[in-house]
């Protein structure tokens, strides 16, 4: 289901950020409501179990009035044989309505069987479209979005809260369902039995809803808070367990211990009190019930003495009253199940209802890739993160297609941040960034981010091949053109040294091979791609100086006849540059190649000269 033709909610707050423990949910109705509209496509199944259901239980409501006239049948055959009236039980007459019941629960067992097995089929497929709605809603969503949320937070809308929708979904419908039929069918059968008792039955029903209005009451809004914090503590499990060795290398285990008790004490209080209270409704359900029981018992045996009904008739009934409260108590259960799935389906609906990462531009311009020559203009370039924060200033500078582009000054001057702008994972403030001659804001993002390359400080291999974590830079790429891009990375070497070669595996934090091995199959991976602008940032700031020769031979073959921008630090690796642009606290305040910045003994001359002082 596309996010565009996805049911929509109104309004309301958005991310863990607007939950807090204790919380009830937002918008039930509204959650139901959505929740109801993606089970739209599944009207006719969901038709299907309704009907199925209805049957499994009418015929199983029929069994206790048959064998009541088996019960009715035996205990007059005995009564007679003691009167001296009869020649004794009626066996023959038995047996029919004891085969009879066989089938009938027979039936029964195989409708519910098959209601079952659809409704399965339902929220399992419901489960499927979630998840996939979710994975595409990931790749929409603008990067600031996950600036503000943890992974393990959206790892747990995506697996447990869509886990306890399925689950709930699958026991709760058909409950629903059942339940409803058994109460509707059970207080037919007893009034065809006796309308007295029936009404004396009857008054369990307000009762038992009072009990069930308080209870939900109270264990509604711990629902929602045992989720919101199941997803904080995998979130915190997750950033510990990713970043596990910073945490031993600091001592910070305890703390890292602290923070997550903090986490499950809160989990562990909400679970507690929503589970208790949903534990109380069955215990007040039977009490209840069989308060109910005893009153039967009572009127059943006086109006049998007097012969108003007949002992298989008040065996009947009983167990009639018996399986009456047993509804009304699954419908008590369906109720808290309800709010459970309710807060779950809320959280993954906040998720799909974030604003998507949106284009600028109607009538965006075509991009013939192969075209692309990589002028790059900054026009008057202001951005904040936050916008009362600026971090950029009016950055403008004009960089000509083939020109290798140094960007260099402290930490915090807005490097990086130059490079986000460029490939619009943020929007800027205010000016103009323009590739050609047209404003970024005018290409898809799609087509904008298929003109460049990049080669992060931070490597991302994932766990797979040699050869695939190359190929990712172009799907299509052939195992020759993958081994030519190695080569020119200089990693060829290395690889082949390696006894699987281009098959070997790399581990989920690709550990088994180094830092500078990483960077060069990075390198390689961008070769591969071939694009018309490069970003290199900090390629080389994390190895050593061999390394470091071998990844800049690469990155030269690399940014041969390509715009190129390069983040250094190290300033000796970027001595080449046809332009360098020196920023400071968001300006560019120097720019021109080294010789000219070193002659100007100004901010640049600064920078490098201190990078060789003792």
């Amino acid at each position: 289901m596309s996010n565009e033709n996805r049911p929509r909610r109104g309004p309301m707050g958005r991310g863990p950020a607007m939950m807090r423990g204790g919380e009830k949910a937002k918008d039930f109705k509204g959650t139901i409501k959505t929740l109801l509209k993606y089970l739209g496509s599944k009207k006719l199944s969901i038709f299907i179990v309704f009907i199925f259901a209805v049957v499994s239980t009418v015929f199983s409501i029929v069994g206790p009035k048959i064998l009541g006239k088996a019960t009715t049948k035996i205990f007059e055959g005995v009564m007679g044989k003691i009167a001296g009236t009869a020649t004794g039980i009626d066996f023959t007459y038995i047996g029919k309505i004891l085969i009879t019941l066989v089938i009938l629960y027979l039936i029964s067992a195989l409708f519910s069987y098959l209601q079952s097995f659809i409704m399965t089929g339902v929220t399992t497929d419901l489960t499927y479209r979630l998840r996939k709605d979710i994975s595409h809603k990931i790749n929409k969503l603008p990067l600031k979005y996950y600036d503000k949320q943890t992974h393990g937070e959206v790892l747990s809308r995506i697996t447990n809260d869509i886990d306890t929708i399925n689950q709930n979904l699958n026991q709760g419908l058909t409950q629903i369902i059942t339940s409803i039929t058994t109460v509707i069918g059970i207080l037919y059968m007893m009034a065809t039995i006796d309308l007295t008792m029936t009404l004396v039955a009857i008054l369990i029903i307000p009762v038992s809803i009072i009990c069930i209005m308080i209870v939900v009451h109270f264990s509604q809004r711990y629902f929602r808070s045992q989720q919101e914090y199941l997803g904080h503590v995998n979130g915190h499990i997750e950033e510990m367990y990713s970043g596990h060795i910073i945490v031993k290398a600091f001592n910070r285990e305890n703390k890292s211990i602290e923070e997550f008790n903090e986490y499950n004490e809160t989990l562990y209080n909400s679970a507690w009190k929503s589970q208790f209270l949903s534990g109380m409704m069955q215990p007040i359900m039977n009490f209840i019930s069989n308060l109910g029981y005893v009153v039967i018992c009572i009127i059943g045996g006086y109006r049998a003495t007097r012969g108003q009904v007949t002992v298989g008739d008040i065996q009947a009934f009983i167990q009639y009253v018996r399986n009456f409260t047993q509804p009304i108590t699954q419908l008590a259960n369906v109720s808290n199940i309800l709010q459970q799935t309710a807060a779950s389906a809320e959280r993954v609906f906040e998720f799909l209802d974030e604003e998507d990462e949106k284009e600028t531009t109607d009538d965006p311009v075509t991009v013939d890739v192969d075209k692309v020559k990589g002028s790059v203009e900054f026009e008057d370039v202001c951005f904040g993160y936050e916008k009362d924060k600026p971090i950029i200033k009016h950055f403008s500078s004009k960089i000509e297609p083939g020109q290798k582009i140094a960007i260099v000054g402290p930490t915090g001057a807005g490097k990086t941040t130059i490079v986000k702008l460029l490939m619009r994972f943020y929007d800027i403030n205010s000016g103009k960034i323009k590739i050609d001659g047209i404003d970024i804001n005018d290409y898809k993002r799609r087509d904008l981010r298929q003109m460049f390359g990049m080669v992060l400080q931070d490597t991302w291999l994932y766990n797979d091949t040699v050869m695939n974590n190359i190929r990712y830079g172009n799907l299509n790429a052939t195992d020759e053109e993958v081994e030519q891009a190695a080569i020119a990375a200089h990693v060829d070497h290395f690889i082949k040294t390696n006894v699987d070669g281009y098959q070997m595996i790399l581990n989920e934090e690709s550990s088994n091979i180094s830092s500078g091995q990483k960077q060069l199959l990075t390198i390689a991976r961008a070769l591969l791609a071939d694009p018309k602008i490069l970003i290199l940032d900090e390629a080389t700031s994390s190895v050593d100086t061999r390394t470091e020769k071998l990844i800049v031979k690469a990155m030269d073959t690399l940014v041969q006849g390509r715009t190129s921008f390069i983040i250094a630090h190290r300033l000796s690796t970027i001595k080449d540059a046809d332009l360098i642009l020196v920023m400071k606290d968001g300006n560019i305040v120097e720019q021109g190649t080294h010789d000219s910045l070193i002659e100007e003994n100004g901010f640049y001359a600064n920078l490098y000269n201190s990078q060789f002082e003792e």
